[in-house]
């Protein structure tokens, strides 16, 4: 491993290393730009060497990234780039694997791939591009489409309920679980950074912005006249404050969030929520994911949860090690023909 680390030292990439020069092919303004641009400027500092880099994708317009990536990648069919890129992982455990996704997806035919990767806490990355609607099929409601939305395929409105990404992930047990948004492109190198340094899943939900099909979804936590107001960053053991002058903050009445005046003379900011990233108990993450279903509450960005457990594809191979040393290298025919087969005459 040390060999491997003083290798990866001794190449100095750079952002234009990791575009593989085709054609980017998005529509004028689509949020993929962005995303993608804070990828490739972040690429260099994952500690590995291109060709021990893979971006999977499935179906969608966030999934012909692999082709801008100048590393390996795999384009796959609707909704499995979980399970394709947990094959890769388990295939080449030295590998970085990455996904690129969108909300249609990843929350759609791809949600019990996704849940499993989370739930095995498999060493890859997932990046979901999520604009509240399919792009690529010209406009039709998504998993994550708020109830009530008019599309193509809700003319009248949606009547069920959307999924909320980041309570999916933590409760099927991701160990690093975030959000940025497109428009923050420093934030986003940030959180994509982390992830790719983190040992186990690290689910990164990206607010992005589709210009045709759902223009303006986020604009509210990007424009500048309205983000300060509709945005709180998290920040690991830092209060949870928000507003143009930092004058609103959050504090918990028990299991319920309540936001607060820090000028009213009854409250002060030591009465807010400190956020603390690596607690052991995922209750107060799904009480920051509640707070997109909450009226007139911010939406929260960064860092929800971090933790360290046992990885999937690390203890696959160390079994296989393990029954190696005690048993001898196995055979098909060992496999195949050993007790427990008959024959039917």
């Amino acid at each position: 491993m040390e060999n491997r680390i003083d290798q990866v030292q001794e190449v100095k990439y750079t952002a234009k290393d990791f575009s593989s020069g085709i054609d980017v092919k998005w529509c004028p303004g689509c949020g993929d730009y962005s995303v993608l641009a804070q990828v490739q400027k972040t690429s260099p500092d994952f500690g590995e060497k291109r060709e021990n880099i893979v971006w999977v994708s499935g179906i969608g317009c966030s999934s012909r990234f692999p082709y801008y990536m100048n590393t390996y990648g795999f384009h796959g069919i609707h909704g499995r780039a979980a399970a394709i890129a947990t094959g890769v992982k388990l295939a080449n455990p030295k590998l970085q694997v990455w996904v690129a996704t969108g909300d249609g997806d990843m929350m759609s035919i791809g949600g019990n791939h996704f849940i499993h990767a989370c739930r095995k806490n498999i060493n890859m990355k997932i990046v979901m591009f999520n604009n509240k609607i399919y792009g690529l099929t010209k406009g039709q409601y998504s998993p994550t489409s708020e109830r009530g939305k008019h599309t193509k395929s809700s003319p009248y409105g949606t009547v069920d309920w959307p999924f909320n990404p980041i309570k999916v992930a933590t409760g099927s047990g991701a160990s690093f679980v975030a959000r940025s948004l497109d428009r923050d492109p420093k934030h986003m190198q940030e959180i994509i950074t982390r992830a790719a340094h983190h040992k186990g899943i690290a689910f990164v939900e990206i607010y992005q912005n589709c210009p045709i099909f759902n223009d303006g979804a986020y604009f509210p936590l990007t424009e500048k006249e309205t983000k300060a107001d509709n945005i709180i960053l998290l920040e690991h053991n830092k209060p949870l404050v928000f507003g143009a002058n930092k004058d609103k903050g959050v504090k918990l009445d028990g299991l319920n969030p309540v936001i607060i005046d820090l000028n009213d003379g009854v409250h002060s900011i030591n009465d807010c929520w400190v956020h603390d990233e690596f607690d052991d108990n995922p209750t107060r993450v799904f009480l920051l994911a509640r707070f997109t279903d909450i009226p007139g509450f911010p939406t929260p960005v960064g860092v929800f949860r971090q933790f360290n457990k046992a990885t999937y594809d690390i203890d696959y191979v160390k079994q296989i090690e393990d029954v190696k040393q005690k048993q001898g290298e196995g055979t098909y025919e060992k496999l195949m023909f050993k007790t427990g087969t008959w024959e039917v005459n």
